[in-house]
C-alpha cells in the first residue's frame, strides 16, 4: 500500500495523474463496486492527509466507492486534480472545502460548538462548489492561509518552549512547510506542526522508546491501545498514531486562538450564495471514545441543538454534514430527526486524514442511512448543474 501511495503522491499534479492513468489502464479487473457507500469528506495533502488528490481517488475507488468528495481546510487547491482523477478512474466526484468561522454577535457566541480547540468558533463546509468558482475561492482563502501561518509560527514557538527541556525544537520553514502543499496553494494545519514534532521525537528518542518518553518524561498518559501501537516495531502507521496522541493532548498547550484567519459566519454564508455553493454545518456531537483517536472526551453542541438549528436557519445554512461512525445511535437519531423537521439536507462524510481510516463508513449500509447515498448523488447533480449554469451565463 505504501508503495502505491508514494507513487501517487510524487511530483506535480500532471505526474500523479499520469501514474493513476497507468495503474487504472493496467488493472486486470476493476475493484468491486459497493453502491451502499459514499464519502464526501476526504482530506488530501492540500490540508493534511497521506493521500494526494489522485491517490485519494485511487483508494476511494479501491474501497468500492462510486463517488468521492474532496474536503480540505481553507483551500480548494487540489480540486482540479481530484476532478481529473475521478474522470480517469471512472468515479463521480464532488468538491468542497472546510473552514472555521467566528460566531461573534450570534446567540452561539462564547459557546464551544464543534471546535475542540476554541469557543466561539465553528467548523463549516462548502459542498458542491461549482467548478467555475475554484480559482475565485482559492483567491479568497489565500490571504487567510497566510494569516494562518502567522499563527502557526506562534504555535511552533510554543512547541519549542514546551520541548526545550529535552532540547527538541522545530523550524517552521525547513521542517513544517516541506511536508505541506502550501507552495501549491495548500494549507498548513495544526496536524502538520504535530506530525513534524512527532517525527522529530521519534528520530531523537527512537521509536521503541517513544511511548516511555511520552508517559515518563512528558506526563502524557497512554491507553492500552496506544501503548500497543507505540511499541509495535512493525507498525506502519506509527507516526500517524503518534500524531493522534499529540493532537489529543498537546494542542491545548500550544494552541493560539484563530481570529484574523476566520470569516464571520455571515460572510461565509454570503460567499456560499455568491458562488452557488452549498453551505453546511459540520455536526460533531459530544465526544466519548474518539473514533479518529485525536480527540479527547469533551462536550460540544448536543446540549444546545435547538439553539444551534435556529442560528443555522437564520444564517441561510441549508445542510448539515456528519460522520455516522463518530456518533452514537442516539446522537444520530436526534440529528436526523432535527434535520428532517427543519427541512435541512443531510450529507455524510468520513474525515479521512490517516492511513488507518477506511474510506467507507460501514454504518451507511444500514437502512436508516440509505438517504445519505441519494443525497450524495443529488449533491453531485447540483454541482454539475450549477457549473453548467454559470458557464452558460459567462458565455
Amino acid at each position: 500500500m505504501q508503495d502505491i501511495i508514494d507513487q501517487l503522491n510524487a511530483g506535480r499534479a500532471a505526474d500523479r495523474l499520469a501514474v493513476l492513468k497507468k495503474k487504472i489502464s493496467t488493472e486486470k479487473e476493476r475493484p468491486a463496486v459497493l453502491p451502499q457507500y459514499a464519502n464526501n469528506h476526504i482530506h488530501t495533502t492540500y490540508s493534511f492527509s497521506p493521500y494526494s488528490p489522485a491517490a485519494a481517488v485511487y483508494f476511494a475507488r479501491a474501497a468500492g466507492l462510486q463517488t468521492a468528495g474532496i474536503m480540505d481546510h481553507d483551500t480548494i487547491g487540489g480540486a482540479e486534480e481530484f476532478i481529473e482523477a475521478g474522470l480517469i478512474a471512472g468515479i463521480a466526484t464532488t468538491i468542497g472545502l472546510e473552514c472555521r468561522v467566528s460566531l461573534d454577535g450570534t446567540p452561539l457566541e462564547g459557546l464551544r460548538i464543534n471546535n475542540p480547540d476554541q469557543k466561539n468558533n465553528a467548523y463549516m463546509a462548502l459542498h458542491g462548489i461549482p467548478h467555475t468558482q475554484i480559482n475565485s475561492l482559492q483567491s479568497v482563502f489565500a490571504p487567510l492561509r497566510e494569516k494562518r501561518n502567522i499563527r502557526n509560527l506562534k504555535m511552533v514557538e510554543n512547541i519549542n518552549r514546551l520541548m526545550s527541556p529535552w532540547h527538541i525544537s522545530l523550524d517552521f520553514e525547513s521542517e513544517v512547510l516541506p511536508i505541506s502543499c502550501f507552495t501549491d496553494g495548500g494549507c498548513v494545519t495544526e496536524r502538520h506542526l504535530l506530525f513534524a514534532l512527532g517525527t522529530k521525537i521519534a528520530d531523537i528518542i527512537g521509536q521503541p522508546a517513544t511511548a516511555g518518553f511520552l508517559e515518563k518524561e512528558m506526563n502524557i498518559p497512554l491507553s492500552q491501545k496506544q501503548k500497543e501501537q507505540m511499541t509495535d516495531s512493525g507498525n506502519p502507521y506509527f507516526l500517524y498514531d503518534l500524531l493522534g496522541v499529540l493532537k489529543s493532548t498537546l494542542v491545548e498547550r500550544i494552541y493560539v486562538p484563530a481570529t484574523q484567519e476566520c470569516m464571520h459566519i455571515s460572510e461565509l454564508s454570503r460567499l456560499a450564495k455568491d458562488t452557488g455553493s452549498l453551505l453546511c454545518y459540520s455536526y460533531l456531537g459530544d465526544v466519548g471514545d474518539s473514533v479518529t483517536g485525536d480527540k479527547k472526551a469533551q462536550k460540544f453542541e448536543d446540549d444546545f441543538l435547538d439553539l444551534l438549528f435556529e442560528v443555522i436557519k437564520e444564517q441561510g445554512i441549508h445542510a448539515v454534514t456528519y460522520m455516522p461512525s463518530r456518533n452514537t445511535p442516539e446522537q444520530l437519531r436526534r440529528i436526523q430527526t432535527m434535520c428532517r423537521e427543519q427541512g435541512i439536507t443531510e450529507i455524510s462524510g468520513e474525515d479521512i486524514n490517516s492511513p488507518r481510516q477506511k474510506f467507507i463508513c460501514e454504518q451507511l449500509a444500514q437502512p436508516q442511512f440509505a438517504h445519505l447515498i441519494a443525497a450524495t448523488w443529488a449533491l453531485i447533480k447540483r454541482e454539475k448543474d450549477e457549473t453548467e449554469r454559470q458557464m452558460n451565463a459567462i458565455n
